[in-house]
């Protein structure tokens, strides 16, 4: 029988890439460049987000 893969909700803000590696073109003493990794805030780095009866919005 086939398998039906989970419907995943996939954030709508990162589109399910929650973390990012961005090279600031520094290096340092070793030669190694300089980066900052980000997060969505939207999703926390997961990059899901939880069903439309769980979230819970306004107060």
């Amino acid at each position: 029988m086939p398998q039906h893969a989970q419907n995943t909700r996939v954030c709508r803000d990162c589109d399910g890439f929650a973390t990012a590696a961005i090279t600031t073109g520094t290096r340092h003493r070793d030669g190694t460049r300089a980066t900052l990794r980000v997060t969505c805030p939207a999703c926390k780095g997961t990059g899901t987000t939880a069903p439309a009866s769980i979230v819970r919005a306004g107060r």
